[in-house]
């Protein structure tokens, strides 16, 4: 740790930084949601699961790219990769994910939301996570979920 030089000129002791650790002593814990729940591997089998609802659902399916399945599996891996703390690749290839405006031209209505959560719900319930992480990835999902509605008809 640098020391802080202090208003009047001295030397002040460094400040002290809290670390989490593995043990009283142990090693520094810097690894993320994203590799605790096992990385690339389990963002995609919970995206694929999710998508594997969505293809079938009336309200859902025509509002993503007939064409490009693929292509929306991929960027909503790369996005929830990346929140999570994972590679930042969607900001390098999408620029700032922008969520709202994305979403913008689909009619995301409360039923939509609902569909949308319980897709997703059945892949978190699929991909049987650790409790806590588990707990985190829903949370968000919900209040995503609801931060994207737009249209109340």
């Amino acid at each position: 740790m640098s020391e802080q030089p202090s208003l009047a000129g001295q030397t002040d002791p460094p400040t002290p930084r809290l670390t989490l650790r593995s043990a009283e002593q142990g090693a520094a814990v810097t690894d993320t949601v994203w590799g605790q729940i096992g990385g690339s591997e389990t963002f995609e089998r919970i995206v694929r699961s999710f998508y594997r609802g969505v293809r079938e659902d009336p309200v859902l399916a025509p509002m993503y790219p007939q064409d490009d399945w693929d292509g929306a599996i991929r960027r909503l891996q790369l996005f929830l990769e990346q929140y999570w703390g994972g590679p930042t690749t969607y900001s390098e290839e999408r620029g700032h994910p922008r969520l709202r405006m994305r979403h913008a031209p689909f009619p995301v209505t409360p039923d939509a939301r609902d569909r949308w959560l319980a897709h997703m719900n059945a892949a978190l319930d699929e991909a049987a996570l650790p409790p806590l992480h588990d707990a985190a990835l829903r949370d968000y999902v919900e209040r995503a979920a609801f931060a994207m509605v737009n249209r109340f008809e």
